[in-house]
């Protein structure tokens, strides 16, 4: 390869920039040069895209060396795909100035939700070069007449950000697009695409590149970056601290402290982990320092298009000195200008924190500077865990889905609306992607029964009729299926949302019809940074006009808050115990607590690592019952219908529960009976399955879980655009269905499918028979303090919040601080 004009090409066009290429970035193009496949591991900032993008540029000059500069209209060459539609414009303005600058014909297109109708009918009459396209809108690829011709000149087949994909039903997405791209009759063998994945780090990075490569049957490789990129990590203390913390607040009052982290530096980007707290966090900036006015900018999944594009790009040229914004901005390429990343709040996850730490000091030889901004005194602990899992490189892992028969549904009906498939070739390119490698010949039959005869169950209704078999091919031949089908395409099922809209025209954003369906005409609430009145609802629209009212109400989206990884809950209690054994502390932020934690030993106890701590109360509210296993919000919430469940067979018994990251409440109006004779037997993993389904509305949870699924299989149909239907009629729609198939199709797969998900991702089964493993082998600690303690104190806040706004809540937090300070 060190020989090629490729190589003497890009190297010689890197050297009048003053960049030489790294090791790893050789070592891919060496590789793609082979028509290899594999994986590329890389800290963000380091030059990963330019690893395969350049790989691919090499080989065809390779190919080409006389007419490179010449050639054009070669066909497909690259298609990358990416998860988020904020990365292709910068990749594409990226890959643009090297195809620019080597004086190459390429073209590059970019495939989303945002791209225009001409631009799509002028990629279909002439495909680019390169093509940057997201999971979604691949499978509307797929879905095209004659697609296939699109993918015959294709070399290299590009998956950005692979870590963030697997592990969804968007990664599912793209195993299945890969299986058909390489298996399929019109991919020859020597001119089967190659398949490369681009992922920062994390914990199980061999299996990642397997997932990925399974469809080719070929082991590929992991290229690794060598490079250690230096981060530092601070972490922004307040004044004085609360002995007796509670959530969230604390944030907003250390705002002052970051405005001059701020104005020292040259672009910051201000993570905050919710799109309403972004938006609370944008006024109080503005407020606190009026200058920042017009170079701060906020942006979230649910600001309009062109506003978030305005700020992306004014964000890459500089002109921006702060940007307030949530997970919409964790990933990128090339925002070289960012010097400064502030974390309010826990990012509850190592990888996580490393991604958004890199995005600044975006460039290799550059320092990624990072401080931490704690939301309540506890939240420290967290930080000093950060820190030491960072230094220890203890990074998550993500565990790829299986069995996803919702997506599989969609995916059939995809390929059937474009040129059709057989179902004997379909089951074997199905069967060699990772998700589906365990699919039997039952549960094929199964699919292709609901997909031609609407199944069991629903045979006798023909909108479940969508695919005809004709001479042994798969089709839907309806025109009206197939216009409804692509515009459904997608595994991402939210909330319906309203478009929000100012009177006299101009498009803001959109919200959560929940959110807008409880306000009144002339009620005040902010999007976009904008405080707006709201007037009426029209045609799916919330029609607004400007508001000069100081108060407003901030919206809450739904699936705000994240839980605690499992890492983090691990480095927690390790942390905890340095605490617990009094060792000399190693970090500014424990020694910061130590009043806290003194206060803590004095009331009840500190637990060790191989302790957990139970606190049983008794106060004008009743009995209260304080469980600290530090396994996340999830976990907790599982753990406590469980216990609950579990003591009410010992005594009958009513509760209502509390949880956050650290631990859980249960509160009675009786004495709770637990002690020393029955706790291990309590938190005993045995029949750990039975006491959830006993414990929790199993059913009603797997009901909510079963729209998703039922929406994404394409059971309900979401309504045409602009007339989308109304939340409580999807889920009616899809109890009805789940009642159907419950009562006449009880081995119905979707129906499968949605209880699995409830205790994989909404309870956490794995994780919950884990710490129960952890509590038999530990010691259980029982104390019963006389008042409520640092440790409990946030948990129960946590429990007042349903009943008070947030004013209420601040007034009674105080005055319960001074009681239990006082001791009165």
């Amino acid at each position: 390869m060190l020989q090629s004009k490729g190589y003497t090409i890009i190297t010689g066009w890197l050297e009048t920039k003053g960049f030489r290429p790294f090791l790893f970035q050789e070592q891919t193009w060496e590789r793609i040069i082979k028509k290899e496949s594999g994986l590329v591991n890389a800290p963000t900032g380091c030059g990963k895209t330019y690893s395969v993008f350049l790989g691919a540029i090499i080989d065809f000059i390779n190919h080409n060396p006389e007419s490179y500069t010449t050639k054009s209209n070669a066909g497909l060459q690259l298609l990358w795909v990416t998860p988020l539609r904020a990365l292709a414009k910068d990749i594409g303005r990226a890959m643009e100035e090297v195809i620019r600058e080597l004086g190459m014909k390429w073209k590059i297109g970019i495939r989303n939700g945002d791209t225009s109708v001409a631009e799509r009918n002028k990629q279909k009459k002439q495909i680019p070069e390169v093509l940057i396209i997201t999971p979604e809108s691949l499978h509307l690829l797929l879905a095209q007449k004659g697609y296939p011709e699109t993918f015959r000149t294709l070399k290299i087949l590009a998956v950005d950000e692979w870590h963030e994909l697997l592990g969804s039903k968007r990664g599912v997405q793209v195993e299945l697009a890969v299986s058909r791209i390489v298996n399929s009759q019109w991919s020859l063998e020597n001119t089967k695409p190659s398949v490369w994945g681009i992922s920062a780090t994390i914990g199980n990075l061999e299996e990642a590149k397997e997932v990925l490569l399974c469809p080719l049957n070929k082991t590929g490789i992991i290229v690794r970056a060598t490079i250690k990129k230096e981060l530092e990590i601070e972490s922004v203390f307040p004044d004085e601290i609360e002995k007796f913390p509670w959530a969230g607040h604390l944030g907003i009052k250390l705002a002052n402290k970051i405005i001059p982290i701020i104005q020292q530096s040259r672009t910051t980007l201000i993570f905050i982990n919710t799109r309403g707290m972004s938006e609370t966090w944008y006024q109080t900036l503005l407020n606190v320092c009026p200058d920042l006015a017009g170079s701060i900018a906020l942006h979230h999944g649910s600001i309009d298009m062109e506003l978030r594009t305005w700020i992306e790009d004014n964000l890459h040229s500089g002109n921006l000195k702060a940007v307030v914004c949530t997970a919409s901005l964790d990933l990128g390429v090339d925002f070289r200008p960012v010097e400064t990343v502030i974390q309010v709040g826990s990012p509850k996850g190592v990888a996580r924190f490393l991604q958004r730490a890199g995005r600044s000091g975006h460039s290799p030889d550059a320092t990624s500077k990072i401080y931490f901004l704690p939301t309540h005194s506890l939240e420290l602990i967290e930080a000093a865990a950060l820190k030491s899992a960072v230094k220890e490189n203890m990074i998550e892992s993500r565990d790829p889905m299986m069995l996803c028969y919702d997506v599989l549904l969609q995916y059939l009906n995809t390929i059937a609306i474009s040129d059709g498939f057989s179902p004997h070739e379909t089951f074997k390119e199905i069967t060699s992607t990772h998700c589906y490698q365990n699919l039997t010949q039952e549960e094929w039959e199964q699919i292709l029964h609901f997909i031609t005869e609407g199944g069991n169950a629903m045979h006798q209704y023909d909108d479940f009729k969508k695919v005809e078999i004709e001479d042994g091919i798969c089709k839907i031949k309806s025109r009206k299926i197939a216009m409804r089908h692509r515009m459904h395409i997608g595994t991402i099922v939210s909330d319906a949302m309203l478009k929000v809209k100012f009177l006299g025209g101009g498009y803001i954003g959109v919200i959560e019809e929940y959110f807008i369906s409880r306000l009144e005409p002339g009620d005040v609430f902010t999007l976009a940074g904008r405080n707006l009145e709201f007037v009426m609802i029209k045609d799916m629209t919330a029609l607004v006009r400007k508001s000069a009212k100081k108060k407003s109400i901030i919206p809450s989206w739904v699936g705000g808050r994240m839980p605690l990884s499992a890492n983090m809950g691990k480095k927690l209690r390790a942390t905890l115990n340095q605490m617990a054994t009094k060792q000399r502390s190693q970090t500014e932020e424990l020694e910061i607590l130590e009043p806290l934690f003194e206060l803590q030993r004095q009331l009840s106890h500190v637990p060790k690592e191989n302790e957990l701590l139970i606190e049983q109360i008794e106060t004008k509210d009743g009995f209260h019952l304080f469980v600290y296993p530090f396994e996340g919000r999830l976990v907790h919430e599982a753990m406590a219908a469980i216990l609950a469940y579990r003591i009410s067979r010992i005594r009958p018994i009513t509760f209502s529960f509390a949880m956050n990251d650290y631990g859980f409440e249960l509160l009675s109006d009786q004495p709770i009976p637990v002690d020393d004779t029955n706790v291990y037997d309590l938190f005993s993993p045995e029949d750990l399955l039975n006491d959830i389904q006993r414990s929790v509305n199993n059913t009603e949870m797997a009901k909510r879980k079963f729209r998703d699924v039922a929406v994404i299989g394409g059971l309900i149909f979401q309504g045409m655009p602009g007339e989308k239907k109304k939340a409580r009629h999807l889920q009616s729609s899809a109890s009805l269905l789940f009642n159907v198939f419950s009562e006449y199709d009880p081995g119905n797969l979707l129906l499968r499918q949605s209880y699995q998900e409830v205790l994989d991702q909404q309870m956490e089964e794995a994780r919950l028979r884990d710490m129960l493993q952890r509590i038999q082998q530990s010691d259980i600690i029982i104390t019963f303090p006389q008042q409520l303690t640092p440790f409990c104190f946030p948990i129960k806040v946590d429990s007042m919040r349903e009943d008070l706004s947030s004013e209420k809540l601040e007034d009674r937090v105080r005055k319960m601080q001074q009681q239990l300070e006082t001791g009165k």
